[in-house]
């Protein structure tokens, strides 16, 4: 093809990107199908054309362009990154699986590629693989620290399994970076549980705690005054009488860290009409955008329609990315997302809120002895701060409960692994679904799993962890001390 020829179908291009960048995603992708017509073997049209079918929420087209773009150019990063996430997003495992030797293939010698590829199957179940290779790359980095962590989150670890020798002489090695000290500390306190040494337990979750809190500290008064300000912002704030919600249907399912959001969205993600859709964090982060961050957020009431329309609009656009176009409903599991339920409410009429509550003394534990991504959750590395952080989620919990009409849902975790059945029946209809049995069967899913329950989504409903917190008693003081006389629930 001449230069002269080419100039037309770049001008075009740039059109599709432009109306992309607009929304109009129906008619960029229609202008983008056509120009593949025109010039089959350029890889950038079904590129762009996988992206606008991921924010329409077509799982299938994403995946049949991004494969067509990654068969026309297999060297490009972006385009193997792109396809990856196609296909992860499709629940396509053995597709993901060659994704990822591929892209290991191409740097044999680097670590982060075949760690991604261990915690995928992991995330899909396949822990025996995970841990094959987990054990294989120890082998070749027996000081990464970060490693025995992921690894140690999702195995069972025996009495005299070498590795504990290795990151206990890890953790005293005296070059060990401070994020080291973390991550191997934090290893070592779910080893000790396992082997059922209660007692240094905690003793290694305090260093690692500590090493987390020195990297990210915390502020405890600016996290007050952010959570009080946006729920003031939405005070006032009536529904907007014109709006049709999402499509697809959101189910927010919140709760704070560890309380059993995990296990509550899968039950009700096991429905023939329900994609899961996990942590998406679109919510918070598209309200700040729109209407100011934390402190600084508008009194929403005062808000034009026009405004809140326009949020309720990118919001949809944001998860649709998430969705499977071919069911009507999509949950998120997003923690934070608890603060704007009465915006959400107002700008989402066709929205279902599910809150899930556990043991605060359940809670805790569970939360102090698991790694966060750094930066997240910083109140989580010290008891007395966890406390105050459970307390000031309960207020605001109590806050919606009085001014949100009746799609406003609490399940109880303990109420719901005691009687499954009858608290799956509440969950469901508290979503808006007819009951199918295979909600029941939720342990039997497929599909991935991004989240530190990964290995207990995996099982049927069990006991075992209710009550936890008993093992460690003496340990919680300080959380007790911060607790005070409050009502446990």
């Amino acid at each position: 093809m001449t230069p002269g020829a080419k100039h037309p179908i770049k001008a075009e291009y740039d059109r599709a990107l432009r109306l992309a960048q607009a929304g109009s995603l129906h008619d960029a992708a229609t202008l983008l199908d056509a120009l593949a017509l025109k010039l089959p073997t350029a890889a950038e049209f079904p590129y762009k054309r996988a992206q606008i079918a991921a924010r329409l929420g077509d799982i299938d087209s994403w995946c049949l362009n991004i494969d067509t773009a990654y068969a026309l150019r297999p060297t490009e990063p972006a385009i193997l990154d792109e396809a990856l996430n196609a296909h992860r997003a499709a629940g396509n495992t053995d597709r993901v699986l060659a994704l990822m030797d591929a892209k290991i293939a191409r740097d044999p010698s680097s670590i982060a590629p075949q760690a991604d590829k261990a915690l995928f199957l992991q995330q899909t179940g396949q822990f025996a693989a995970s841990e094959k290779l987990f054990r294989k790359l120890l082998k070749k980095r027996p000081n990464d620290a970060e490693l025995y962590r992921m690894f140690a989150a999702t195995i069972r670890f025996i009495p005299n399994d070498p590795l504990i020798g290795a990151m206990r002489r890890l953790a005293k090695h005296p070059q060990l970076s401070p994020q080291g000290k973390m991550h191997v500390h934090y290893a070592l306190a779910k080893a000790m549980e396992d082997i059922a040494q209660t007692d240094k337990v905690f003793p290694h979750l305090r260093r690692a705690n500590a090493a987390q809190a020195a990297l990210w500290p915390d502020d405890v008064v600016a996290r007050t005054q952010e959570w009080e300000a946006v729920v003031a912002a939405q005070a006032n704030l009536t529904s907007l009488g014109d709006s049709t919600g999402s499509d697809p249907g959101v189910i927010f399912v919140t709760g704070l860290p560890r309380s059993g959001t995990t296990l509550v969205e899968q039950i009700i993600a096991s429905h023939s009409q329900v994609h899961a859709g996990g942590e998406m964090a679109k919510a918070l982060r598209t309200a700040y955008a729109s209407f100011g961050a934390g402190i600084a957020m508008r009194p929403l009431a005062s808000e034009p329609v026009d405004a809140l329309n326009s949020f309720a609009t990118q919001l949809n656009t944001q998860m649709r990315v998430h969705a499977d176009a071919s069911k009507p409903w999509l949950t998120d599991k997003s923690i934070m997302a608890f603060l704007i339920y009465s915006l959400l409410h107002a700008t989402l009429p066709n929205a279902r809120f599910i809150v899930v509550h556990r043991d605060p003394r359940d809670i805790a534990v569970s939360i102090y002895k698991n790694y966060f991504n750094g930066g997240t959750h910083r109140y989580a590395n010290d008891l007395a701060t966890i406390a105050d952080t459970i307390k000031s989620f309960r207020r605001i919990v109590a806050h919606w409960r009085k001014i949100l009409p009746d799609r406003f849902t609490e399940i109880r975790y303990e109420d719901l692994v005691a009687d499954p059945d009858t608290q799956s029946r509440h969950l469901i209809l508290a979503a808006g679904l007819e009951w199918e049995e295979q909600c029941l069967n939720f342990h039997q899913s497929t599909g991935t799993v991004k989240t530190l329950s990964l290995h207990q989504v995996r099982q049927p409903i069990y006991q075992s962890s209710a009550a936890a917190w008993r093992r460690y008693e003496a340990d919680l003081q300080p959380f007790f001390d911060a607790w005070g006389d409050t009502p446990w629930d």
